[in-house]
């Protein structure tokens, strides 16, 4: 049965979407905590959800393309469209708390994209301030308005974050 089948596939999604969120709330907690050494991994992993959230969506549009025959709509129906075009019955209302669940959890993911996507600029930008400083041709300026000369002195550089 057609249902079954989408409602199954729309629960792996679900639980894919909720791990998406539980690794970009790793990689966010690796960024806030100074632990880069760590980042790639949890990109990585990141990255491998997406590829598996990419093949359950190619599944579910095969599912819902061959239920809109049955329900009679468009191949290409969204969720939202195929919960309007429901026949009466138990399935409305399942296929709308996947589609709100859904919803939620795009919502949270983004706002954890949005939010690690800062941290990393801001990390970015620290870093580059950092590096600019240890250019011994970037003079000061003293009171008179004549450069300031530096001491080449030794700069010790932590690569160990």
């Amino acid at each position: 049965m057609g249902t079954q089948k989408l409602s199954a596939l729309l629960w792996e999604e679900r639980e894919l979407l909720e791990l998406l969120v539980f690794k970009l709330e790793e990689e966010q907690l690796l960024l806030t905590s100074g632990k880069s050494r760590w980042l790639q991994h949890a990109t990585r992993e990141v990255e491998q959800v997406l590829d598996r959230l990419r093949a359950a969506a190619l599944g579910r549009t095969v599912a819902v393309a061959a239920l809109a025959q049955d329900w009679g709509t468009d191949e290409d129906a969204t969720l939202r469209e195929l919960v309007s075009a429901a026949p009466p019955g138990p399935w409305t209302e399942i296929f709308a708390g996947h589609l709100q669940a859904m919803t939620d959890l795009t919502i949270k993911i983004r706002e954890l994209r949005d939010t690690n996507e800062q941290f990393l600029r801001a990390a970015a930008r620290s870093a580059q301030e950092t590096l600019a400083g240890l250019n011994s041709e970037n003079g000061t300026y003293t009171a008179s308005g004549s450069t300031a000369v530096s001491t080449a002195g030794a700069r010790l550089v932590d690569q160990q974050l």
